[in-house]
């Protein structure tokens, strides 16, 4: 072999280049669900083109589960909002967007601490209360 330390720098770099890949596909998806199941069970649609009913029905699901609300963006349609519950940090994040001219997509994302909830469940008791208020306030004037 006539350059041994070409060879040592090509196989070095080819190593390295696979090992940046694998990271990266780590970082970018770092559960084994899939993009498209998370956001079935993370989305809902809403039959009102209210954005502003929208958002205040959400700040008061938060509110009603125990979350402090800690930011509120009518312009972006996101609402943040963190409990404590047995010295862990539930953190969520709604936003609200149009869907069509006769929808809102409400699309709600958790994290304990700093690990994602994967847990279908626990949307699917936001959105069930998100509904109850948006109920409330459509009957009720609430």
């Amino acid at each position: 072999m006539k350059h041994p330390a070409a060879l040592t720098v090509i196989t070095a770099a080819i190593f390295l280049g696979g090992c940046n890949a694998t990271m990266k596909e780590r970082v970018l998806d770092s559960s084994d669900q899939s993009q498209l199941q998370k956001r079935s069970y993370q989305t809902r649609l809403f039959d009102t083109a209210d954005k502003e009913k929208v958002m205040r029905g959400v700040i008061s699901t938060l509110q009603d589960l125990s979350f402090v609300v800690e930011r509120a963006d009518m312009m972006l349609g996101t609402v943040s909002g963190t409990k404590y519950q047995q010295q862990l940090a539930i953190r969520m994040t709604v936003s609200v967007r149009p869907k069509g001219n006769t929808q809102m997509a409400v699309r709600a994302n958790g994290q304990l601490n700093i690990q994602p909830i994967e847990d279908p469940k626990a949307y699917q008791d936001f959105f069930s209360s998100l509904e109850k208020s948006l109920f409330l306030t459509a009957h009720l004037g609430e």
